[in-house]
């Protein structure tokens, strides 16, 4: 008897079409074959580097935003020096200003002697005034090509907080990964550590390995104006169709993606916000703030975490697909830094990410519009304009800059609560043309120092340029002797 054949799914065709848009927008192809398991909070993600780092035989390469002169920090640096000392490669690269100030002079001087090499991102320089502002965000180590984690942990104390004074960790998400997509975390910070020097040999460079489990992950790094994670961001808003979970430590969220969460909520689809209550750093919390209403309009649920503080970057969208690494969801991580992250196509991780994600919910306080009555075990907390210097600013420059913009720029309705910025927009653009009016120095100054400076940075740019770059001497054409007639 002849057998029929197997017909594909009728998802088949979809779910290719799927993975097509998924890859061009992030710029990232699919690796199958992977094992990735998660980590949670300060402790777990030190023990498993250190566990991984103290057996490395070959290379271990290690780039971190922030890495402080404190046990942690110092911890790892005699751990890598150690390494070294066996004959180990070993390489890191951290951030000029994620670091400035806090490592200290000859922090380092242990590991470079032991023969480590260590690298500093996009330090400050006059020929570049506003260079400073791209960084290197990434929380990445790999592991003699085996094994790599991706996170959002910084080597710092400050993630293990300080039981002696009753402050719990900082909460934040990890993962550790092996199989294939190694391959492509090490490309990664071979890419970069090439922009800060010689670039690694290329056997240090390790091929995919051979499949360790079952996981089909894309490695997302996003470099300074590629925004390849904020096209996939918009695209997971567009796709998903019951749930989408977010953790988020610096919400600034630019209006196109707010847009895309207001378009999901509007569609019944399950979105929830968490971010944290209290901030290390007030401004960006003051400015997350400003943008909760648009969302509340539109039924995505806010809510703030009540414990120190929450660092964590993670997405979960329809128990299938999952997001962890470094990236916040703000201008800066989607288009301004060099950032690491793992889109995790894999049903069992994503319910695991979900079933943590009702966790943390757990210690968290949902935001309301306006006092409801609130079920017995619920907790609810109606946003109030806090009081607040710099943070309160920061908070209403942001919202200014966007009210304003759409309003000039006719890009957009706008509703109740941006129009109400625009008079004060209204204030201070008249108060700007008095003052340009009457005291029309107070203006030409600073814009004079301005251009000035502007002007010299990039002549020192166009000097460094050409000592990098000498004019090759012109050639002469060799003599040529015309044959006899």
């Amino acid at each position: 008897m002849t057998q029929t054949p197997a017909v594909a799914p009728p998802t088949t065709p979809v779910r290719r079409l799927a993975e097509q848009a998924f890859s061009r927008a992030a710029g990232a192809p699919l690796i199958g074959g992977n094992r990735v398991e998660l980590l949670i909070d300060g402790a777990a993600h030190f023990d498993a580097w250190a566990d991984a780092i103290a057996g490395a035989g070959g290379s271990v390469f290690l780039e971190n935003y922030i890495i402080r002169n404190d046990p942690v920090g110092r911890r790892f640096r005699d751990l890598l020096a150690e390494r070294a000392k066996a004959g180990v490669t070993v390489c890191v690269v951290r951030d000029w200003l994620g670091c400035f100030g806090l490592d200290g002079g000859g922090f380092w001087q242990p590991l470079l002697d032991a023969g480590g090499e260590v690298r500093s991102y996009n330090p400050a320089r006059f020929d570049s005034p506003l260079g400073w502002i791209n960084r290197d965000h990434r929380k990445l180590v790999v592991v003699d090509g085996d094994i790599a984690f991706v996170s959002g942990v910084c080597l710092s104390a400050k993630w293990l907080g300080e039981p002696e004074k009753g402050v719990p960790p900082w909460r934040d998400t990890g993962v550790s990964l092996r199989g294939p997509a190694v391959a492509e975390l090490a490309a990664a910070f071979a890419d970069v550590w090439s922009q800060l020097g010689e670039p690694l040999p290329a056997a240090l460079l390790p091929s995919p390995s051979e499949p360790a489990g079952d996981t089909d992950v894309r490695v997302i790094a996003t470099a300074p104006s590629t925004a390849g994670l904020f096209r996939l961001d918009q695209l997971i808003a567009a796709m998903a169709r019951r749930r989408l979970w977010l953790t988020d430590a610096y919400f600034v969220g630019l209006p196109p993606y707010v847009q895309a969460l207001r378009a999901a909520a509007l569609d019944r689809v399950d979105v929830r916000l968490l971010v944290p209550g209290a901030s290390d750093i007030p401004a960006v919390a003051r400015m997350s703030r400003a943008g909760y209403r648009p969302l509340l309009e539109a039924g995505v649920r806010v809510f703030e975490w009540n414990g120190s503080m929450l660092h964590s970057k993670t997405a979960v969208a329809d128990s299938r697909w999952a997001r962890v690494g470094s990236s916040n969801l703000n201008i800066a991580s989607w288009i301004g830094n060099c950032e690491i992250d793992l889109a995790i196509e894999d049903h069992a991780f994503a319910q695991a990410l979900e079933a943590q994600f009702v966790h943390d919910l757990e210690n968290a306080t949902e935001i309301v519009l306006t006092k409801q009555k609130v079920k017995k075990g619920a907790k609810r907390r109606v946003p109030k304009s806090g009081s607040g210097g710099s943070s309160r600013a920061a908070a209403g420059a942001l919202r200014l800059a966007h009210s304003v913009g759409a309003a000039l720029g006719n890009q957009r309705v706008l509703g109740r609560a941006e129009a109400g910025a625009l008079p004060w927009a209204t204030v201070l653009l008249l108060a700007l043309g008095v003052v340009a009016v009457q005291w029309p120095r107070l203006l030409a100054w600073p814009l004079a120092a301005g251009l000035f400076a502007l002007g010299f940075s990039l002549f020192a740019r166009y000097l460094r340029v050409c000592r990098a770059h000498p004019r090759k001497p012109a050639q002469t054409p060799p003599e040529t002797t015309e044959p006899p007639a």
